[in-house]
């Protein structure tokens, strides 16, 4: 169990959450500020489009915005469309719209709009000019938005540090946080692997005086059913110190206290040696165990710790493989690192199960028929273990052909 790994995902999934609410609030802020500056900008163009309406149709003399800014246009239409008076810079705005002046003419009511203009956006108030309560006109008067738009993008660059550094914060607070929630299971689980480790190491001892009374009272035996109990003892003791081992190896590998070399070795040789090893027992079973590895192919770590890899995956392949079957290792350098590979022709591992095939206690029974296939399901995830400790990795997957395929990268020598 990785708890940093848990920690940090932990902490990640706080500060996602964070992040997108406040995406959420940024945006909120960033669209409600321009739209509020919109309407402030429209109550303001309807106010100056009805003075300059006064001053056109009534003889006024008040003063216009559009009169001092090339922010601001202005354009008069009668009925028909034909230009009565305007401004300097109602085209550089986009005006006249047409079809604002259309709609304003159907409606006989102010409409409000944004165009395109020859210097990008501008807002548009069109509304009717009236004259003895009868409409002769359209008054339309804009204004850019280069302005609103230049307010908008300050408020964005005052907001982003200000998000920044408020993500940065989260990150802190949920690595904290983090840190505080994943503290009552790392106890747990430090006192679960202290109480593995003892209890491994304290079970070694009354294991093997078992085994040595047991071989004592062996040869004092002459009954054949006696001795063969004695035997199925003698079995069950080193099947229990297998065990016991295991889990001596697999607590000290979660302390980080396993003991690890890091010296070349030959892995050919390893390879050769380990499937000699296991020659008799697929022969029993009658499955064809073959070697395909160079001469010679340095690799750099354990070469102890890098045998039991091997041992675990070869014992898992026979396992998995029946009779008729065959088990292929082979050896290899790819980009960089040295691999060994181990396939066989069994059933493969079940797609459902593939990512689960390194969990401690895990037990594939994918045997043919869907027997029992033994094994205490902590062999694999230790070889994975082993494998890392060494700066490698294991991989499984399945074969096109079927059967599984497990392969071993380490460093090279």
């Amino acid at each position: 169990m990785n708890l940093n790994s848990i920690r940090w995902k932990l902490t990640l999934g706080y500060v996602g959450i964070f992040s997108l609410l406040l995406l959420l609030l940024g945006l909120f802020a960033v669209f409600g500020f321009s739209r509020e500056l919109v309407l402030q900008q429209d109550e303001l163009l309807v106010q100056e489009a009805r003075n300059t309406t006064k001053n056109i149709l009534e003889g006024n003399k008040s003063e216009v915005l559009a009169a001092k800014s090339a922010e601001f246009g202005w354009i008069a239409l009668d009925r028909d469309g034909d230009v009565m008076d305007r401004n300097q810079t109602t085209t550089s705005l986009g005006l006249p719209s047409e079809g604002l002046f259309r709609e304003t003419l159907k409606g006989e009511e102010i409409a409000v709009a944004t165009v395109q203009g020859a210097n990008g956006d501008a807002r548009v108030v069109s509304m009717p000019m009236y004259e003895s309560g009868e409409m002769v006109g359209v008054m339309q008067y804009a204004r850019s938005l280069r302005r609103v738009q230049q307010t908008v993008g300050e408020l964005v660059l005052v907001l982003l540090p200000l998000g920044l550094g408020a993500l940065g914060l989260a990150a802190v607070g949920g690595l904290y946080m983090a840190g505080r929630a994943v503290r009552p299971v790392r106890e747990a689980f430090d006192r679960q692997r202290a109480f593995i480790a003892d209890a491994s190491h304290e079970l070694k001892t009354p294991l093997t005086l078992v085994r040595v009374d047991t071989e004592v009272l062996q040869s004092n035996l002459e009954d054949p059913d006696d001795r063969e109990l004695a035997d199925e003892v003698l079995a069950e003791t080193d099947r229990m110190d297998v065990i016991l081992s295991d889990l001596l190896t697999m607590a000290r590998l979660d302390a980080n206290v396993l003991d690890v070399a890091r010296k070349p070795f030959d892995l050919s040789y390893l390879i050769k040696e380990e499937a000699e090893r296991f020659n008799l027992r697929a022969s029993r079973k009658g499955v064809r165990l073959e070697v395909r590895a160079p001469d010679e192919l340095l690799a750099s770590g354990d070469p102890a710790r890098t045998r039991q890899i091997l041992a675990a995956l070869l014992d898992n392949a026979l396992r998995f493989t029946p009779s008729g079957g065959s088990v292929e290792v082979s050896a290899r350098e790819q980009d960089g690192r040295v691999e060994a590979i181990v396939s066989d022709t069994g059933s493969g591992i079940p797609p459902e199960h593939l990512t689960r095939i390194f969990e401690r206690f895990y037990r594939a029974e994918a045997a043919p028929g869907g027997a029992d296939v033994g094994g205490t399901g902590i062999g694999l995830a230790i070889a994975k273990g082993l494998a890392r400790a060494q700066e490698g990795d294991l991989e499984a997957k399945n074969a096109k052909d079927g059967g599984a395929v497990f392969r071993l990268k380490l460093p090279c020598g």
